[in-house]
């Protein structure tokens, strides 16, 4: 079976007739991968420990845990932080904030603008905040 891409599946949904026919045919291109499983393949990547990455993404190793464990659903601002401690590429962070059904980063939004800048170039959690703060942006946490 062939992989659809996102534009095949929006011209199939637009072009069917019918929402059932639709679901039914294209069951295999959903995504399921829930956050918590994307959370901890980005994590196996990274060679430093859950109290560290806590400390890094500006939590607590409990909160980090019940998210890593799939007992708590983050904030689009929580996964970003998490984006910021695991080091995460931009494209990755999209992917997490996507199947989060959050909205991506945009970067006609002057803070969204300054969080990819400070992800695409591994800023600290507290130079983005600061940054965020110095622009009267909302910070992230």
């Amino acid at each position: 079976m062939e992989n659809k891409t996102t534009d095949d599946l929006s011209q199939s949904l637009m072009d069917e007739a019918s929402i059932d026919s639709y679901l039914r045919d294209n069951q295999p291109f959903f995504a399921y991968q829930s956050i918590a499983e994307l959370l901890t393949e980005l994590y196996q990547k990274k060679n430093f420990s859950k109290a560290a990455l806590a400390r890094k993404a500006g939590m607590s190793e409990v909160y980090l845990h019940q998210v890593f464990a799939g007992r708590r659903n983050p904030s689009r601002d929580r996964l970003l932080c998490l984006c910021v401690g695991l080091e995460t590429t931009l494209e990755e962070a999209q992917q997490l904030l996507k199947q989060a059904s959050c909205a991506p980063l945009y970067p006609r939004l002057k803070r969204d603008a300054i969080i990819s800048y400070g992800i695409v170039h591994h800023m600290e959690l507290g130079e983005i905040n600061d940054k965020l703060f110095s622009e009267n942006e909302k910070t992230l946490f």
